[in-house]
């Protein structure tokens, strides 16, 4: 089966009819005071016939209105079959006597827990998640799950589990997708939960990490990795502009023609360049008051 609208007219109108019904009630109860008033008997048969009528009718109007408030469905069953559901705001009159199971349509988010996986390298990592969802199939979200807020917490958590294990924690190189790469795993986590919770009828609007670290027990070993590694790029990096700046110094030398510099002494203002350079302690410099050559 799938979702479709139930039986259901105005219930304003119904309204109307309930009042009809009452009057009938009430000239029916006037019949049989009449009848009574006149000869002593037993009242009026017409009269009787009439408020019963009057009355079961009343009854079974009464089982019938609703009310659905903006962004909530009522999901109808006659005596266990489903009939269809009522999504439309407002006040309605559906099959009496039926029984009406309210789903909010309303936009909703949970945060899971904070789960402890081993990323796709074996490193314990502790991660969570926030989903965004709304229920878009009322029918689905009633009778194909037993608890439809349950089922999509129990999803959320299976597709955290599963996007951690399969991507690392922070990638070396620039291949590959880590968990660090934010909007890439928020789409990728998504996509996930779509399809995991397509059958409850539910619409997975957003899934985005919210924690993300390494477990207490490794925390301190990679904090001590990713210094070194920070380290090591920024001296990478020292070095190549401060062999780019003794190049650029050699050559402005030679094209001017300031000074004539043979291999050896070449070698010599190159490494004290790159110590100055490269150091990470202020160089104290030592005047040269002699012949360069001395």
């Amino acid at each position: 089966m799938e979702l479709r609208r139930a039986f259901r007219l105005n219930g304003f109108l119904m309204l109307g009819v309930l009042v009809l019904l009452g009057v009938l009630c009430v000239v029916g109860l006037a019949l049989i005071g009449n009848a009574e008033n006149g000869d002593g008997g037993n009242g009026s048969p017409a009269g009787v016939v009439l408020l019963i009528l009057g009355i079961l009718a009343a009854i079974v109007v009464l089982t019938g209105f609703i009310v659905v408030n903006p962004n909530q469905a009522k999901v109808v069953q006659f005596f266990g079959r489903y009939t269809g559901s009522v999504s439309e705001a407002g006040f309605h009159w559906i099959t009496p006597f039926s029984s009406r199971r309210s789903i909010s349509l309303r936009v909703r988010n949970f945060e899971t827990q904070k789960l402890k996986v081993n990323d796709s390298d074996g490193n314990p990592v502790e991660i969570a998640a926030v989903v965004v969802y709304r229920v878009v199939d009322s029918y689905k979200a009633a009778f194909a799950v037993d608890d439809y807020e349950g089922f999509v917490q129990t999803q959320a958590e299976t597709a955290v589990r599963h996007l951690a294990t399969t991507h690392p924690y922070q990638s070396d190189d620039n291949e590959g997708t880590s968990l660090r790469n934010g909007a890439e795993v928020a789409s990728e986590l998504t996509v996930e939960l779509r399809e995991r919770t397509l059958l409850a009828g539910i619409d997975i609007i957003e899934a985005r990490i919210t924690h993300l670290a390494y477990a207490p027990e490794i925390a301190q070993a990679m904090l001590v990795r990713q210094q070194a590694s920070q380290v090591v790029a920024a001296r990478s990096r020292i070095v190549e502009g401060a062999v780019g700046m003794v190049g650029l110094a050699l050559d402005r030398l030679a094209e001017q023609g300031m000074v004539e510099l043979d291999e050896e002494r070449k070698a010599a203002m190159v490494s004290n360049l790159l110590v100055v350079l490269c150091g990470d302690r202020a160089i104290q410099p030592i005047v040269n008051t002699g012949s360069l050559y001395a």
